[in-house]
């Protein structure tokens, strides 16, 4: 069963959002989000018959729910499943780089013991062609400007989830599933975010992928930590890092190194961890960041502003929403990024709430909650 509602903004509005529930086997849901990436624009890319051979192998081995979507794709599309020069996947685009902060409060240090992750979701208002330094093309749209919330609640086994993505139906930004294991991703290195050399799928996961990968397949941050180790990853030149919690107060933000290396940084005393734009692992200590300057778009001052709010006792739902609106992006002409949507992941209710940016002097949306069981 597919479902697809408006339910934020409107035509005059920065952001027209659109809710998507789907509900079946993972083929049946694999199909509806194809179908509806194709009705949004999006065709297969040609890929590598090598590398796309494999690729198929990885997830059938590692992720059989996105392979079995594929499936459903290629039945959307006529297409044979094991076609070579063709990926299945990747229903839609994701442009490179963005702010973004994010605060995780455990069970512990909530009012209400619930445990929650904060993010505030910082992006350019323009369009792809004025990111990449060009005009915008006739009735372009700001590639931000039409999120989904997406539900999807397989009758074949599997964890229901929720989510919101900027423009790439198969993965997402935010999210949280049935068994409260939620996930947000953030751009790790403000200061090295490159244009990308090449763009084209590759075996493992991707960048927006990858939560969703663990929102599939894992049920707490012990299975998540296990399924990153394991899995191939790759980015297209822009790195990204991931605020992983659960229900049980288990938090962790995974990220990469310039060498390479893997890392899953978790709060020094089991308290608030916050996470922005710079690599955790290199600036382990909130009290000896250094100072921002032109290229880092305040990444250092907005982490010790969430720390210094998180820090030493008990935050309520309303103070980690103060939170957030301390660290966000204004209407500031000077400044790139807006603040286009704010979520509040609950672990323990299993939601996510979120309101959207309808435009500069326009505001936000109402908080619209959505639920993952």
């Amino acid at each position: 069963m597919r479902n697809l509602t408006q339910v934020a903004g409107g035509r005059d509005d920065f952001q027209l959002v659109h809710h998507l529930t789907v509900t079946g086997g993972q083929v049946e849901i694999g199909a509806a989000l194809a179908e509806e990436a194709r009705r949004l624009g999006w065709a297969p890319a040609p890929a590598d018959p090598a590398v796309n051979r494999a690729r198929r192998t990885w997830f059938e081995r590692h992720w059989p729910q996105h392979h079995a979507r594929m499936d459903g794709a290629a039945e959307v599309l006529g297409l044979d499943p094991d076609q070579d020069d063709v990926a299945l996947d990747g229903l839609g685009f994701v442009p490179e780089g963005s702010g973004c902060s994010a605060l995780w409060v455990p069970p512990g240090s909530a009012s209400d013991g619930h445990g929650r992750i904060g993010r505030n979701y910082d992006f350019f208002p323009l369009t792809t062609s004025e990111v990449m330094g060009g005009a915008p093309r006739p009735r372009e749209l700001p590639m931000a400007s039409r999120p989904y919330v997406i539900t999807t609640v397989p009758a074949d086994g599997g964890l229901a989830s929720v989510v919101v993505t900027m423009n790439e139906l198969d993965g997402c930004m935010d999210g949280v599933n049935a068994a409260g294991l939620a996930v947000v991703l953030l751009l790790a290195d403000i200061e090295r975010a490159a244009p990308p050399e090449h763009v084209a799928p590759q075996v493992g996961v991707n960048p927006v992928q990858l939560p969703r990968f663990l929102l599939d397949t894992c049920e707490n941050v012990a299975q998540a930590r296990q399924a990153l180790l394991g899995a191939k990853q790759y980015d297209h030149g822009t790195p990204l890092h991931y605020l992983v919690a659960d229900a049980h107060g288990g938090a962790f933000v995974w990220e990469r190194g310039r060498d390479g290396s893997e890392h899953a940084v978790e709060a020094g005393d089991g308290g608030p961890l916050c996470v922005t734009n710079h690599l955790l692992h290199r600036h382990p200590d909130p009290a000896g960041l250094p100072e921002d300057g032109p290229a880092t778009f305040g990444t250092y001052g907005r982490l010790r502003t969430l720390h210094e709010r998180g820090r030493g006792g008990v935050l309520s739902p309303d103070a980690l929403r103060e939170s957030l609106r301390a660290v966000a992006q204004g209407e500031d002409p000077a400044v790139p990024f807006r603040t286009l949507w704010t979520s509040v992941l609950d672990t323990a209710g299993r939601t996510l709430a979120i309101r959207f940016h309808l435009g500069d002097g326009r505001g936000y949306s109402d908080e619209l909650v959505f639920s993952a069981r």
